[in-house]
Formats: structure tokens, C-alpha cells, sequence
């Protein structure tokens, strides 16, 4: 399993994932749920999928035929995929409760950095 970078689009699909970690999703319908569009949600769940943390699969041709739709890929996070998942949130949930480095936390002056 590699290491992802944990961008917040990236936990915000995590989250739309593990919300039924059971359950198959399709793109659109993670983009409705993490609220992301298409461009930035299909390269996260490729990634995703590259470091096994998911795994997908096509929908039945004959469904989407009769459903007159084009055909979904499905995709659902791992056993193992999930437990990262989590680690991950937490450990970026973690970081952001940190308080500002000192550089962070002073005020700019008219002038420029203080």
C-alpha cells in the first residue's frame, strides 16, 4: 500500500466512502456526495485504486442497457483500504487542530512582514 497525499478533496471522498463502507458507488454519485466535481473526484479514486486502498468493477452491460444509461464503474473501498482511511482522517483531523507556527501567527504590517 503506498502513502496519499491527504488533500481535503481527497478526505472528502474518503469520507463519501467509508459513510457505508459496504456499498458500491459510482463516480457521479461520489461527486454528489463529497460535493466535487467529476474533473477532481476520477483522479483521487484512480489513485486511490493504484494504492489498493479501493477497488472497482463495471456495471452488468446488460443493466445500464436496459436503464437506456451509460455504463457505471463501481467502486468500493477495501477492508484494508478503509483502516487507512481512517488513520489518515484522524491523523489530518490531528494536523489541523495544531495551533500556527510562530511565523504563521504574526500579524502583517502596512509595510510588509513584520
Amino acid at each position: 500500500m503506498s502513502v496519499l497525499r491527504m488533500t481535503l478533496q481527497t478526505q472528502l471522498v474518503l469520507r463519501a466512502l467509508l459513510e457505508d463502507p459496504a456499498k458500491q458507488r459510482y463516480g457521479l454519485e461520489l461527486c454528489e456526495l463529497a460535493g466535487l466535481p467529476s474533473g477532481t473526484i476520477y483522479p483521487i479514486l484512480a489513485r486511490l485504486e493504484q494504492a489498493g486502498w479501493l477497488d472497482s468493477a463495471w456495471e452488468d452491460p446488460s443493466v445500464h442497457e436496459e436503464a437506456g444509461r451509460p455504463r457505471r464503474r463501481f467502486y468500493r473501498i477495501t477492508r484494508d483500504g478503509a483502516e487507512q482511511a481512517r488513520e489518515a482522517l484522524a491523523r489530518a483531523y490531528r494536523s489541523r487542530r495544531q495551533p500556527l507556527p510562530g511565523w504563521a501567527a504574526r500579524p502583517v504590517t502596512e509595510g510588509g512582514a513584520s
